[in-house]
């Protein structure tokens, strides 16, 4: 199986909508490390799983569409509690319907919630 993956870094907001959330209740910023692999067992007629080059370009604009945004204002997470579990989903589901690669037959999404967290989500493209 090839793995390939690329990473960024952006800060969002969010505030938590579950009951008594205490702090995480009232709007924050996070540090966010976004890391995308993506893996299939075949390589194109060049030699490659992908195209570095597009994957990078698909995961600069997850980051653009969040960077310095109220994660609770996006209508992806209408009606969700913004978890970063939540976030991670959202993110690989955008990213699996962006990438037109016939080899990659998942895609893994991790997001590093400042340097206390990390959650992962994989999901099949």
């Amino acid at each position: 199986m090839y793995r390939v993956s690329v990473s960024t870094e952006f800060v969002a907001q969010h505030f938590l909508t579950v009951p008594d959330p205490g702090p995480e209740g009232e709007v924050h910023s996070h540090h966010y490390g976004l890391d995308v692999a993506c893996e299939g067992p075949e390589l194109n007629e060049y030699g490659y799983l992908l195209d570095i080059d597009d994957l990078t370009r698909a995961v600069d604009g997850i980051e653009e569409r969040y960077r310095d945004e109220l994660l609770n204002d996006r209508e992806e997470f209408a009606g969700l509690n913004p978890s970063v579990e939540h976030f991670a989903r959202i993110v690989a589901d955008r990213l699996a319907g962006d990438l037109s690669m016939p080899e990659v037959e998942t895609v893994q999404v991790t997001l590093h919630e400042d340097d206390v967290a990390q959650v992962s989500y994989e999901r099949a493209v």
